[in-house]
């Protein structure tokens, strides 16, 4: 099974991708792990990704696409994979279409984790980090029992400053703008699913794993 996955920060992409490699014994592959493995390993392409970070540049799509393709000829992606944070634009899609079709291994489908903006906007802004044990919560979804457990032990409720709204709306519009038309691009092209993401984990896991059926 060869999938990528589509969805805004928030829509729980990492989670379901998690529980999809577990049970199916396919390696998650996200952009950021694949970079710093690649760096790590000194491969060609991380030798060249290195050389651009040092110098404060951002990372090149080829680069990236060289990287994914070191990444997808490891022998763990021979029975599929799930690329998740790439492609973020219609170009990038258009070359992962090139090099999946010199390996011979197009993809299976594109998922879409569809949850509304009001809800991710909840989801990311409202997340808060115990102080004490270190547990994550929020404060619209989490029990008022377990956010007042943190404060009665003498903990505080912590929000991270990239989790602070106005940088939250940030990361949504860049989202909007260079990564939605990637939905449009692949429903043409008859690989999309759409999945509605929100509900508990298990509801949300439920509902990709049918879609892929």
């Amino acid at each position: 099974m060869r999938i990528v996955l589509l969805g805004a920060p928030g829509s729980g992409k990492g989670t379901q991708a998690k529980k999809l490699m577990a049970e199916r014994n396919i390696p998650q592959i996200s952009t950021g792990d694949m970079l710093r493995a690649a760096v790590a390993a000194g491969t060609r392409f991380g030798v060249k990704a290195k050389a651009t970070m040092d110098a404060g540049n951002l990372v090149s799509d080829d680069i990236m696409l060289g990287i994914i393709s070191e990444r997808l000829a490891e022998p763990d992606a021979g029975e599929g994979f799930i690329l998740d944070g790439f492609p973020r634009t219609q170009q990038q899609a258009l070359d992962l279409a090139e090099l999946l079709d010199e390996l011979e291994t197009p993809l299976d489908a594109v998922v879409l984790m569809d949850v509304d903006f009001d809800i991710l906007m909840k989801r990311l802004t409202g997340r808060r980090t115990c102080s004490l044990t270190g547990k994550l919560l929020n404060v619209y979804f989490s029990t008022r029992a377990e956010l007042d457990a943190c404060i009665t032990a003498g903990g505080e409720l912590l929000q991270r400053d990239d989790d602070k709204e106005d940088v939250i709306r940030n990361r949504l519009n860049v989202y909007r703008t260079q990564t939605e038309p990637l939905v449009d691009f692949y429903r043409k092209r008859g690989l999309l699913k759409t999945v509605d993401a929100d509900g508990s984990i298990d509801d949300v896991y439920a509902r990709f794993t049918a879609a892929l059926q």
